[in-house]
């Protein structure tokens, strides 16, 4: 059915059509013979902005035959010459010479012959039979499918790298295939991505490009925002051939490793522990009631042994920490009910805090500060 929302990010088109074209070819492809003029009729194409990232895009149905790649480039050599380059410098920069590598949509195996020609161990995948039993006639490695889901397993997974070549703005759910590409790669996999140029489009006042094969028309922006999405990093975006393609090469982004924090937390801590167990119970306050403050108070197992919280904002005074449930006062408590030391923790305010308590409170009170990952006891007068 036609859409009024983004193929990439959900949101809705913008209310007007930036053009609307009648009376337009139903398909680019499977062109009528003289046996079905009569059942020929015309369509109307809208094309839309997305409110949200911005991509133009077609409001249409997609064509019928959207899951199959045809391509008439094998009939090109000044193409084959050019993709020959272009393979060979992306397998050389990658040192992807003997790896595995995919090509979602691969037709009737026009590239893959290429990509086995500059030293990968190429892999096809599409949707047409006929396209397939073609690429395994011609001794190419290629299986039937499609990918429409992110649990799609595609034969000879994982792969180092992949191609999705002319084919992304066919696709009415390229979260999808993207999504599905991602869990068949390898940690390290690059891949490489290319589309019709839109940015070239508007630049040469070409109007007589939009066809109903054609659902999404990125520039460089919108294809960069599209992948990122779907967990790839773009490690380069260009204007190809003749600036009539887009080619952007991507890795996989990688699960942030954050063991190095949970190290960090352990080692301040013991930190502060150790700090805290050098006086008696309930001699030992904290300055600062901000959600930095909140969170070590909460991580921390001697929290029953701060006398209170010290902080100057009036709206939390009266109040208590979450978890550990300790008094939140105001500085003047500290006259009150002395305590025998600080621990500062207020962020970019830490050198006030620490020269008020020096000129208004006793010049006996031991202050350590945390700054940033550590605990600074420069300013203790009892070493620890």
């Amino acid at each position: 059915m036609p859409t009024n929302k983004c193929r990439v990010c959900e949101n809705k088109f913008l209310e007007e059509p930036l053009l609307k074209y009648e009376n337009m070819p139903k398909t680019a492809q499977f062109l009528p013979d003289a046996d079905s003029l009569k059942n020929d009729k015309g369509i109307t194409l809208e094309l839309f902005q997305c409110s949200g990232c911005g991509l133009v895009q077609l409001s249409n149905e997609p064509v019928y035959y959207y899951k199959e790649v045809i391509r008439a480039s094998a009939v090109s050599d000044e193409m084959n010459k050019f993709r020959k380059e272009q393979f060979g410098n992306f397998v050389q920069k990658f040192s992807l010479r003997g790896k595995k590598a995919i090509e979602i949509g691969c037709g009737r195996g026009e590239y893959l012959s290429i990509m086995q020609q500059v030293g990968l161990d190429a892999y096809g995948l599409e949707y047409s039979g006929k396209s397939v039993a073609m690429c395994i006639k011609n001794g190419l490695k290629a299986s039937k499918g499609f990918t429409e889901s992110a649990t799609e397993k595609i034969n000879g997974a994982p792969f180092d790298a992949f191609f999705i070549l002319d084919f992304l703005e066919h696709l009415p759910d390229p979260n999808s295939t993207l999504r599905g590409i991602y869990n068949n790669l390898t940690d390290d996999a690059v891949g490489f991505i290319e589309v019709p140029n839109f940015d070239a489009l508007l630049r040469n006042n070409i109007f007589y490009d939009f066809t109903s094969d054609h659902l999404n028309y990125f520039t460089k922006e919108t294809l960069g925002t599209t992948l990122e999405m779907n967990g790839f990093e773009v490690i380069d975006c260009t204007e190809e051939w003749h600036d009539f393609l887009i080619s952007a090469i991507v890795k996989k982004r990688k699960r942030l490793d954050l063991s190095h924090l949970n190290k960090q937390q352990e080692k301040l801590k013991n930190e502060l522990e150790k700090y805290i167990h050098s006086f008696k119970d309930k001699k030992v306050a904290i300055w600062g009631a901000g959600h930095q403050a909140l969170m070590l108070i909460a991580l921390m197992n001697s929290g029953d042994k701060i006398k209170y919280v010290v902080d100057s904002a009036a709206f939390k005074q009266g109040k208590y920490t979450p978890v550990k449930h300790l008094p939140i006062v105001s500085p003047e408590m500290l006259r009150q009910d002395p305590v025998d030391a600080v621990i500062v923790m207020v962020g970019s305010y830490t050198d006030e805090v620490v020269k008020t308590i020096h000129d208004k409170f006793s010049a006996e009170i031991d202050i350590a500060v945390l700054r940033k990952f550590k605990l600074d006891i420069s300013h203790t007068k009892k070493r620890i």
